[in-house]
C-alpha cells in the first residue's frame, strides 16, 4: 500500500475545545472566529492570499481514531458511502471548510464560520472560487 506524509502548513484556533463542542459543518458555527497560524516555513505562501474573500482551509481530524466506510447523515435514515457524506470518520481523517476572510496580519489569518476544533492542524489552504463553472 502507498504511503504519503503530508506536514501541517499551520494550526487553526478556535472557540471550540472538545468535541461536542464543534458544529457539525461551517453553516452552523453562527459565524464563530478562528485563526490560522501558518508556520514561518510556509509564510511566502500567503502571497496573494489578501485578494480571496474566503478560503478552502483543509485540515487534519486529528482526535479522531478508526473510520467507517458508511455513514448515516444527520437528518436522513439511509445510510450512505462515507464518500457521499460529511463524516469526519474517513480513512484518511482529511477534513475541508470554506470560510470567509476577515484579516490577514504577517503569519495569521482571521477567518469567520470555523467548525474545527481549537488547534487543530492545517495541512493546506485553497481560494475559494465561488463562479466556477467546470461544464466547459
Amino acid at each position: 500500500m502507498e504511503k504519503y506524509i503530508i506536514k501541517p502548513i499551520g494550526r487553526i484556533h478556535t472557540p471550540y475545545r472538545e468535541r461536542g463542542d464543534a458544529p457539525r459543518q461551517a453553516k452552523f458555527s453562527g459565524g464563530a472566529e478562528g485563526t490560522i497560524e501558518i508556520y514561518d516555513e510556509y509564510i511566502k505562501g500567503m502571497e496573494g492570499l489578501e485578494e480571496c474573500k474566503y478560503i478552502v482551509i483543509l485540515f487534519y481530524f486529528d482526535r479522531l481514531h478508526g473510520y467507517s466506510l458508511t455513514a448515516t447523515p444527520p437528518g436522513s435514515l439511509t445510510e450512505r458511502g462515507v464518500f457521499a457524506s460529511r463524516s469526519p470518520h474517513r480513512p484518511n481523517r482529511i477534513g475541508m471548510t470554506v470560510a470567509e476572510v476577515l484579516k490577514i496580519e504577517k503569519n495569521t489569518i482571521r477567518v469567520k464560520n470555523v467548525d474545527m476544533l481549537d488547534n487543530t492542524p492545517v495541512i493546506d489552504i485553497k481560494p475559494y472560487i465561488k463562479d466556477l463553472d467546470i461544464s466547459q
